[in-house]
């Protein structure tokens, strides 16, 4: 694990998303890393959603992938929903840090094909962390968004977690932000960082 091989010792952990359930799950196997956690809309659902139940993510596998350049991207993405509500400064780095040279072309770091297993491999029943999460003693805060994922349909910009997640680990407090999408670190920054001082 990356944490035990850094020798990290009492880091403020922070993930927004996936990033979020990989932060929670490396905190409950090497707790002296991290001195706190910052959840940011994690991907962590309540244990009965985790079914195995197939989610439609052809649309993802559909993801243009090859780019003449980054602001190419950067001015596709800014007109096209939910990009087009992130700051522009933030979406100009995932244009231009998201992009690996191929060729004349630049292509996507991470192919629409591993993107899409990854969601569609979300809600397995191996993915659930539910045990480990019990075991998280150190303080978390679980960042929510308002804006919550509707049975049946798949959407990029609403909120997964498990409302009652802060409720499952013994040493959390929930922040539920009515009016945000799930992308929070990117549409304000602001709110992230000032949780942080």
């Amino acid at each position: 694990m990356v944490a035990k091989e850094l020798g990290l010792r009492g880091a403020v952990g922070v993930g927004h998303s996936m990033g979020g359930h990989a932060m929670a799950l490396a905190a409950a196997l090497e707790p002296a890393a991290f001195s706190r956690l910052l959840l940011i809309d994690p991907v962590i659902q309540s244990p009965d959603q985790y079914n195995s139940a197939p989610i439609e993510v052809g649309f993802i596998r559909r993801r243009r992938a090859r780019w003449k350049s980054a602001e190419e991207m950067y001015q596709r993405f800014s007109a096209k929903p939910p990009f087009s509500a992130w700051k522009p400064d933030i979406l100009r780095d995932y244009c231009e840090f998201g992009l690996l040279p191929d060729g004349d072309e630049l292509v996507l770091a991470c192919p629409p094909e591993i993107e899409a297993s990854i969601y569609q491999h979300c809600n397995w029943p191996d993915a659930d962390i539910s045990a480990e999460l019990a075991t998280i003693q150190i303080f978390t805060t679980i960042m929510r968004s308002g804006h919550l994922m509707t049975e049946g349909k798949f959407d990029l910009s609403a909120s997964a977690t498990d409302p009652m997640l802060a409720s499952r680990m013994p040493n959390a407090r929930d922040v539920f932000l009515e009016g945000y999408s799930h992308f929070i670190p990117m549409e304000h920054p602001n709110v992230v960082i000032n949780d942080l001082k």
